[in-house]
């Protein structure tokens, strides 16, 4: 078997200094906050090239958290892409706002500037870029367009922990969220996430705003939710964080080999945005010819015990929760292309030659069924 993510292989590299650090944690019962939540703030915050750092409970509430301290309120809109995972338009409802789509490139599937820019309107009060599968949109890009408009660009980072645009990371010039679930580049070992930010009133409001709306126990300046990061998954993501940047290298290490093995094969393979330094969360490559001959390709490397997947299999016009009038099939045909082709295959840090060199094996004898 060779699966889609080896979170026991990543153990294995990190279990001792965490035992180690859970045992420092039980001891002193320091369980929400304390000493590992602020190292990890801090560590995380210089790993990002950002100048503050807010630990949450997860990515979806760093998504709200981001959106409610850049100014997003009920009836407010709010301009995301198509092709994304629900967490990032979830926060958007919760708030009361509404949410707008936009179409995505169909070369990098990061949304599309032009017609992100063009669905904005006058309610309009942020934008979201998604910096998806380990490579950043162009968020710079939308803060040009966008500066001196009062439309806020908040980035959801949850998949691009190390990634560089133009040098310069998620979080580094603008409010961004990120998700630390188990299969990210940086996972813990349950939910949590954050919000990095430039802006030291944001972090703070963000602050605030998770931890029941105040900062002193038992004054409530705003009204706030729970959500906090817990120390035992800070010992984790600090054990994680000190081996990120060799894991993502030999992600990139690994990327090139899939290039290369699947040169002459009838797939699509993933493309770079001009200017971007990708951390390979995931590998995603087309299949063309529609969902009917990707989902059979999917069935056989299954069968050959390959473990891909498809992120995302519908677009979120096209899912119950977010359908609207508004935005019937084929609204987003870039968005509906790609959901109809694309396939994840197996991408991790410990990925060895010979399981991509599988991999690809049995892709091929599936593309000649």
């Amino acid at each position: 078997m060779i699966p889609l993510v080896d979170l026991q292989a990543a153990h294995a590299e990190v279990a001792e200094e965490v035992e180690a650090g859970f045992k420092r944690v039980l001891a002193t019962t320091g369980f929400i906050g304390g000493p590992e939540v602020t190292a990890f703030e801090r560590e995380f915050a210089e790993f990002s090239g950002a100048a503050h750092c807010v630990g949450v409970a997860n990515g979806t509430d760093a998504v709200e958290l981001a959106l409610r301290a850049a100014g997003v309120k009920a009836g407010d809109e709010v301009v995301v892409p198509a092709n994304t995972f629900v967490g990032t338009v979830e926060p958007v409802a919760r708030i009361g706002a509404r949410v707008v789509m936009a179409d995505i490139d169909p070369d990098t599937y990061l949304v599309d500037v032009k017609a992100m820019l063009s669905a904005i309107g006058p309610k309009t009060t942020a934008v979201v870029p998604v910096h998806l599968y380990g490579q950043l949109a162009a968020a710079d890009e939308l803060r040009a367009a966008l500066a001196g408009s009062g439309v806020a660009v908040v980035e959801d980072a949850a998949q691009c922990q190390g990634a560089l645009r133009h040098g310069r990371g998620a979080g580094a010039d603008g409010i961004a969220a990120t998700s630390f679930y188990p299969g990210k580049n940086l996972g813990a070992y349950g939910d949590a996430g954050a919000v990095v930010t430039p802006d030291e009133e944001q972090a703070t409001l963000v602050r605030t705003l998770g931890s029941h709306g105040g900062l002193t126990k038992y004054i409530h300046d705003v009204v706030g939710v729970n959500s906090r990061l817990d120390a035992l998954q800070a010992v984790v993501l600090r054990a994680k964080l000190a081996r990120l940047a060799g894991w993502n290298a030999t992600r990139r290490a690994a990327a090139d080999r899939y290039h290369e093995l699947l040169s002459g094969l009838d797939v699509v393979r993933p493309v770079t945005l001009d200017g971007n330094e990708h951390v390979w969360h995931l590998y995603v490559i087309r299949i063309p010819g529609g969902p009917g001959r990707r989902d059979a390709v999917l069935a056989r490397l299954h069968e050959a015990g390959v473990g891909a997947g498809i992120h995302y299999p519908f677009p979120l016009h096209l899912t119950p929760a977010f359908a609207d009038p508004k935005y019937p099939a084929g609204s987003f045909p870039n968005s509906e292309k790609a959901a109809d082709e694309i396939l994840s295959l197996p991408l991790y840090p410990q990925i060895t030659p010979a399981q991509q060199e599988a991999t690809v094996g049995a892709l091929a004898a599936a593309l000649r069924d």
